[in-house]
């Protein structure tokens, strides 16, 4: 009979504690948080944990035919089983749903958060924009990442972002863009055949780890697309239409009711914010590299 094993993980503020019957699972989720795994030697029997998830072949004949596994969080079973080759996608999607539907002392909006000499940078796009993409490429450039997926703005503090320094969720032909941009870079296992093609997840830099319960402030938000073979172009965006497109793209901007809606009114007005179009990725990353030594004029628009 296969037992269940257990690992804890610090994400940013939050903590996980992860249980499943597949040892290669645990030692996917051990490689692509490496530095956010919790000390193991130390008895955690009580230790609290803000989510008890687990992850577990189905057993039965599904064991041998056409093997599955199934996410829970305390009991309750949020999705379908997925194949068992996407089980590490699984409890990275999976996480994001616990966070996206509890952490509601936070404004969480689906952006990428990345900083550099104290400036950080939002990045808020629908799928397929290429968000993820410039985000890993910025990271590789030195950035801070805060977060790839769920931008935490905490409700106490105006434009401050808690970071979440989780691995970085790349896409089909986004990971061999990022294998070439950057060799060094640290990615893990593909899973193939998801419902989002072909997944892959690039490591949070020691560093970022190291600095994810330090909070930073906002100084521009940027709504990011890649254009095949486009020009390198950033123009502003009205403080309407940002705040629209924000209020879109928070998981729980309704819930937070009239404290969601002032919170993201006094984020977006004290901001600059921008719309970024892109097909070179070196080029999009020295473009923010500049933006990130020196002061941007309100209303520029230019291409590189």
């Amino acid at each position: 009979m296969i037992t269940n094993q257990k690992i804890g993980l610090q994400v940013g503020p939050l903590t996980v504690s992860l249980s499943s019957n597949l040892s290669s699972l645990l030692s996917d989720v051990k490689w692509i948080y490496d530095g956010s795994v919790l000390d193991q030697t130390s008895d955690n029997t009580n230790a609290f944990y803000d989510f008890h998830i687990t992850v577990d072949q189905l057993g039965g004949f599904r064991r041998w035919w056409r093997p599955q596994v199934h996410f829970s969080l305390d009991g309750l079973n949020p999705f379908r089983p997925l194949p068992k080759s996407q089980a590490l996608a699984l409890f990275e999607w999976g996480l994001n749903w616990c966070i996206a539907n509890n952490c509601h002392e936070y404004l969480i909006i689906h952006a990428a958060v990345v900083e550099k000499n104290g400036r950080v940078l939002m990045l808020s796009a629908p799928p397929g924009a290429g968000k993820s993409t410039l985000c890993a490429g910025l990271v590789c450039r030195g950035w801070r990442l805060l977060s790839d997926e769920l931008a935490l703005l905490r409700l106490d503090s105006v434009g401050s972002v808690m970071p979440l320094a989780r691995p970085v969720s790349l896409k089909n032909r986004s990971i061999d863009i990022i294998q070439q941009f950057s060799p060094d870079a640290r990615i893990g296992p593909l899973c193939t055949g998801t419902t989002k093609g072909t997944v892959a997840h690039m490591l949070s830099p020691a560093e970022s780890v190291k600095r994810s319960r330090e909070s930073a402030k906002l100084s521009w938000i940027v709504f990011p697309q890649y254009a095949r073979s486009s020009k390198t172009i950033i123009s502003s965006r009205s403080k309407a239409q940002s705040f629209l497109m924000l209020a879109r793209q928070a998981f729980n901007f309704h819930l937070l009711g009239e404290q969601g809606f002032s919170l993201l009114s006094d984020v977006v007005s004290d901001v600059q914010c921008y719309d970024f179009q892109y097909s070179d990725l070196d080029e999009a990353v020295e473009m923010f590299d500049g933006m990130a030594l020196e002061t941007v004029t309100e209303g520029m628009s230019y291409a590189v």
